[in-house]
This record gives structure tokens, sequence and C-alpha cells, in this order.
């Protein structure tokens, strides 16, 4: 694909490029159909629970049978709604969470938009995705609906500011907002991995990260006892399933994002493993961020909407402006 990106775009280049964006979409959907079956799975084992072991041999039909039992489900939309409104509110929570992802390098020339502003780009469009939700809350026509769609984008943006300036110190140490040249920027050492020098940094990214996409303990938009079942309580069938799609497709965005900014990208632990192919080594640190996603919705209660705001704005926010400060005066006294 990085060679293509250099060429003239013709009408075979083009039709190369529809087909690697939907071999694309095909494996993320793949992802997000048997991450939902290990979520499950993992859940389970470490809750004690058996998890989905029938649907299939060890249970891997159950999210398909789960898939089509929502997309044969009736499609309903509430009479007073704004029909227009409600119909694009999935479509544009999806969108944005899909096109995030031409940005990720896997390795070296394994890549799709080779942006020099790559960050930027995944930043400003994954935003996006909290206009999509006030939208669905507030077109539904319902108060349940409408306070589940405020609380989120109450959290998202709140939790945006800090998730975007944890980031900053990794852009300063590495000069460049191109997400290739953030990964080549690592060295070829772990501890040369910026999730070391930007301890600080690499922590708040994780929490927010974990806040932006709605996941426990920060799954307030969701929460069915509190607000019925947040903003997308009069959704039914594949227009629900578009919302789930989207906190899924998001789960492998945030974990292929932390894997360049934080942990190497494809570089291996250390020069001598480099018998591995990077896209191998990529995988791995991909699936390891995945599974402390799963490990933190097992083990962590759900926080109070005002823990959650006031942790976000007194905790994270003060010490990703800290982790700036620190960064900036330590290539100002040592590396210069």
């Amino acid at each position: 694909m990085g060679d293509l990106l250099r060429e003239p775009l013709t009408a075979g280049n083009a039709l190369l490029f529809l087909l690697a964006a939907a071999g694309l979409l095909l494996i993320v959907l793949g992802f997000v159909t048997y991450a939902i079956y290990f979520e499950r799975r993992v859940i389970g084992w470490m809750q004690l629970r058996v998890g989905p072991n029938r649907v299939g041999p060890l249970g891997l039909l159950q999210t398909v049978a789960d898939i089509f039992k929502l997309l044969i489900k009736e499609d309903t939309i509430p009479r007073k709604a704004d029909r227009a409104l409600f119909v694009l509110a999935p479509v544009l929570a999806y969108v944005p969470a899909f096109a995030v992802l031409a940005v990720i390098p896997y390795t070296s020339g394994l890549y799709f938009a080779d942006l020099n502003v790559g960050l930027l780009y995944y930043v400003a469009l994954s935003s996006m995705t909290t206009l999509a939700i006030v939208l669905g809350g507030w077109a539904s026509n319902n108060k349940y609906a409408l306070l589940g769609g405020m609380r989120s984008a109450a959290q998202m943006i709140s939790y945006e500011v800090p998730l975007v300036m944890s980031v900053v110190g990794v852009v300063m140490l590495s000069g460049s907002m191109n997400l290739r040249s953030i990964v080549a920027a690592q060295g070829d050492w772990f501890w040369q991995w910026h999730f070391l020098p930007q301890l600080i940094g690499f922590a708040i990214f994780v929490v927010a990260s974990v806040s932006e996409l709605n996941r426990t303990p920060f799954d307030l938009p969701e929460a069915e006892s509190e607000l019925v079942a947040g903003y997308h309580v009069e959704y039914s069938g594949f227009r629900f399933a578009f919302f789930m799609l989207t906190e899924y497709v998001y789960v492998y965005a945030i974990a292929a994002l932390t894997t360049v900014l934080f942990l190497g990208g494809w570089h291996p632990p250390a020069p001598f493993l480099d018998i591995v192919p990077g896209l191998i080594w990529f995988v791995l640190k991909f699936a390891l961020v995945v599974f402390v996603l799963f490990w933190l919705r097992a083990t962590f209660p759900r926080l109070r909407v005002d823990q959650l705001m006031g942790f976000g704005w007194k905790v994270l926010l003060p010490l990703a402006l800290l982790n700036i400060f620190v960064t900036a005066a330590y290539m100002e006294l040592w590396i210069k």
C-alpha cells in the first residue's frame, strides 16, 4: 500500500484502494465478531462463569448468532422522532470510527495513508462520534435518551481533553505527528519505547481511552439501572447494532493507536528478535492492549457520574499538563 500512495491515481489504483478498504472492513468485522466472543470468555474465566459454549464448537458461533438475531429484528422508529436524524445518527457514529483506521501503520510498508498530521486526523475525526451520540439521543424524542446523550457527550468531551494532551509529550519527543515517524523514533530496544519516558502520559492515555470507549468502569452512557439504556434506548435491530459495532471498532482503533504511540509499533523488544516479522510483533502488542481492556471490564465496578467528571478534570487534566511541562524541561535540559 505504501508504494501505491506515491503513484498517480489511476482507475487501477483506485480499484486497488477500494479492494484494500473492503479487505480492512472484513478484518475489522471479523475482529469485532470474535472480540465480543473472547471478551465474554475472558470475563467468564476471570469471574468463574462459563461464558458462551453452546452455539458452534466451543461457542465460536455465538456472536454470529447474536448478530443475526439483531439483523432480523424489527426496525422500529418512534412516531414523534425526527426520522432523518434518527436514521443518520448510527451511520454518523460508525463512519468516523472506520475512517480513522486509514492512518494506522502496521509495518513500515503496510499502511493506507501516510499523513504528516495523522495523529491530528485521528483525534479530529474520532471526536465526531460525540455528535452522533447527542444526535441519536435528541432525535429519539425520549427524555431518557436525551439525558443519556447529554451525559455521554459531557463524558466524552471531558476526557478528550486529557486524552489529546497525554500524547503531546509523544509528539514532542518524536518531533512529528506522522504515526510512522513516531514509531521510527522509538528505537530498537523496549526501554526506548514511549511508554517508559512517557509513563504519566501513557497512564493518562489508557484511562482516558477507556472513558472514550464508554467501557467499564466508565460505561455511564449505558448505565441501564439509571437511564433505561442511555442514548440508544429507542434503537433496535441493525441500527442498535451499528452503535455496538462503533464501540468495538474503536476498541480496534485505540488498541492499534496505543501500540503505535507507546509500544513501539512493529519494532521487536530487542534487535536480535527481528527474525520475527514486524507485523507479528504489532499483532501481539495489539492483542495485549485488547486483553487489558477486557481485564479492566471484568475487574472494576462502575463509577458514579460525579466521580467520573471530577477524576477527569481534577486529576487527569493537571497530570497531563504536568507531563507536558516535565517533557519540555527534559528536552531543554538534557536532549539539547
